[in-house]
């Protein structure tokens, strides 16, 4: 079994569009939905983009079985106080549909220009174990916050540097692949130790009556730069691929659209290929 969340970075759209993609995702077989945690849109800063926590808790409450999360949020935005009280909030408000996916910060010049400070990579895995630390405290024992989480939060890291691999084994119940190192899972998974392997992967989506070719071609033009992250096709041959990550230890799937998650994109992706894999 594996499961199918759909990410949605929440950039150049409306709030309202982000709740149509999670409402389509939901009444078409995906299990979640995901956002980014950016304070100005990658590669494009002068495109607006939402605020990560905020947009999840507004989504959660606009949805009934979703899983909320995030690929992922950046650890030096948020005090590990706060983080851990954000964090049992939103699960609690949610009825338990809540991931907290971390990591150390992949944007250096992002973190500075917004006073995060300029710490090194790896001065940002090693406060990043400090915020896992912290959060076990602050979620049990007789000094943690009230309220205590009613049920556990589940825990998701990103990354595949050896340090960050190690805090996946020591402390994630997740870990998660970024598209474009897709074809390293068969090599990074024996990393991972007990954790569940997530993958991102954008996905050109061919439809019934789509132009192959002119899907292709775009998907490519936009996204070309992700490499085997990106992966076109119509629905049988989006099966054959899932089918082998799922093989190859995959148990989470984080689909990003090429198109931007058009509504039509989502609801046919779901009917077709989700629908093709046991529940």
């Amino acid at each position: 079994m594996v499961e199918w969340h759909l990410y949605i970075p929440q950039s150049r759209m409306g709030i309202d569009d982000l709740v149509l993609r999670a409402q389509t995702a939901e009444a078409s077989g995906f299990d979640g939905v995901a956002f980014l945690d950016h304070l100005e849109t990658p590669m494009a800063p002068a495109s607006p983009i939402w605020e990560a926590m905020t947009t999840a808790t507004w989504v959660a409450a606009r949805t009934e079985r979703l899983r909320i999360g995030h690929l992922v949020l950046c650890d030096p935005f948020r005090a590990p106080a706060v983080l851990a009280k954000q964090a049992v909030t939103l699960a609690e408000a949610s009825g338990g549909r809540f991931d907290l996916g971390l990591g150390s910060g992949s944007m250096p010049d992002e973190l500075a220009k917004f006073g995060f400070g300029t710490a090194t990579g790896k001065q940002r895995v090693a406060a990043l174990e400090q915020t896992l630390i912290a959060l076990k405290g602050y979620w049990a024992g007789d000094d943690a916050q009230q309220p205590q989480p009613s049920r556990p939060i589940p825990l998701l890291l990103g990354g595949r540097g050896p340090r960050m691999l190690e805090l996946v084994r020591q402390y994630a119940d997740w870990w998660n692949l970024p598209a474009t190192y897709v074809q390293e899972l068969p090599k990074l998974l024996p990393a991972i130790g007990a954790a569940r392997a997530s993958v991102q992967q954008m996905v050109g989506f061919i439809g019934r009556n789509a132009d192959g070719d002119e899907v292709a071609d775009k998907s490519r033009r936009r996204w070309g730069h992700l490499g085997p992250g990106l992966v076109c096709g119509r629905a049988d041959e989006l099966i054959a691929y899932f089918a082998r990550l799922r093989d190859q230890g995959a148990q989470r799937f984080y689909i990003w659209f090429a198109d931007f998650g058009a509504p039509e994109s989502i609801a046919e992706f779901g009917e077709t290929v989700i629908a093709a894999f046991p529940n």
